[in-house]
């Protein structure tokens, strides 16, 4: 019986290394809430360049937001 494996990440394998003993579930949590916040301010700064690449304004963003995008689709049975 083979098990299809994927390797782990550079993140996964270094977090292994770092916490291969046990920590309290208060510093799990702390842990976790940093996480969640490192790569929330990734993603925010992200979204910032290109907000800036692309000269978006609050007047645009608010123009968008209430935008009709959908498209029709084709009736299946005419």
């Amino acid at each position: 019986m083979s098990s299809a494996s994927q390797p782990l990440t550079n993140l996964q394998l270094e977090l292994l290394k770092v916490f291969s003993r046990e920590v309290s579930e208060e510093d799990l949590l702390e842990i976790r809430r940093f996480l969640a916040r490192m790569f929330a301010e990734k993603a925010m700064d992200a979204a910032d360049a290109v907000w800036e690449r692309d000269g978006w304004t609050e007047e645009k963003a608010v123009k968008v937001a209430y935008e009709h995008l959908r498209k029709s689709s084709p009736d299946v049975n005419p």
